[in-house]
């Protein structure tokens, strides 16, 4: 009877370290971020204000994926994706390059918005995907870099 005690209080004792754990999506996430790098994407997590007229609203803290420009590439733009293949800008209305629409239609559902300053391209994504989902997001990157 007392070692059915003894091992009552030491499953009581260890089973707060399971929390500790991390779930299989983060496991996934952390795969996918560690891959990006290896890539030569930069990643960080951002705290993002969005449109108020995205259908679904994103999460406030999102990955962004990013990368060095290229030079002589300096015009800055910026899409968001209303919805799966719908890019706009900030003014609502559709990308007018069609070079740069198909390529945005090539992302993932789950990206948000990419945009390109002067110095990097970034893109926003929700993560859901895995290493084919990666190489097409860097992809992306690489040909708009």
């Amino acid at each position: 009877m007392t070692w059915w005690i003894v091992i009552l209080f030491v499953g009581v004792a260890l089973s707060p370290l399971v929390w500790l754990r991390p779930s299989a999506r983060q496991s996934g996430q952390m795969a996918l971020r560690l891959e990006a790098r290896r890539m030569g994407l930069g990643m960080q997590l951002v705290q993002e204000q969005w449109p108020h007229w995205l259908e679904t609203p994103p999460p406030h803290s999102c990955a962004q994926y990013h990368r060095a420009r290229r030079t002589g590439r300096e015009e800055p733009w910026c899409y968001w994706q209303s919805t799966p293949g719908q890019w706009l800008n900030q003014w609502r209305e559709p990308c007018p390059d069609v070079a740069l629409l198909e390529r945005l239609s090539s992302l993932p559902g789950d990206v948000y918005k990419v945009e390109a300053g002067r110095q990097m391209i970034a893109l926003y994504w929700g993560e859901r995907g895995d290493k084919d989902t990666l190489q097409r997001v860097a992809r992306f990157l690489d040909e708009v870099a």
